[in-house]
């Protein structure tokens, strides 16, 4: 269980690595563990300045991920449009916005009781 943790911890911050390299806006971590059913361990969340940016956001994810980890998501959506990608690590989903939409879904809001981390690797 341990060693589980700690992986999950390392995909965090691979995958937020992979976030600020492509100037990821906003770039917020999300702890669900002390939230009772809640889907997942982390929601990650932040938007790009247009679908090129949220396609590229996106990718560089997937591909940190699949270098560093030997994963692919177990799920993913929103490559058709780029409004909001989503990408299901299962202990790890991330959602990455075109900021309109993040500003209107205010996910953030719907999990207040998270404990949360705004990340900046400046």
């Amino acid at each position: 269980m341990i060693k589980k943790i700690n992986e999950t911890e390392k995909l965090l911050k691979i995958i937020n690595i992979a976030i600020t390299e492509k100037q990821g806006k906003n770039l917020l971590n999300l702890n669900l563990q002390k939230i009772e059913n809640s889907v997942t361990k982390y929601f990650v969340i932040c938007h790009g300045t247009s679908s090129t940016h949220v396609n590229t956001i996106a990718d560089n994810v997937q591909s940190t991920v699949k270098k560093e980890f030997k994963e692919n998501p177990w799920q993913k959506e929103g490559f058709e449009n780029c409004q909001w990608i989503l990408l299901d690590y299962v202990d790890i989903v991330i959602h990455i916005f075109q900021k309109e939409y993040r500003d209107f879904y205010k996910l953030e809001e719907l999990w207040g009781d998270a404990i949360s981390e705004n990340i900046n690797y400046d």
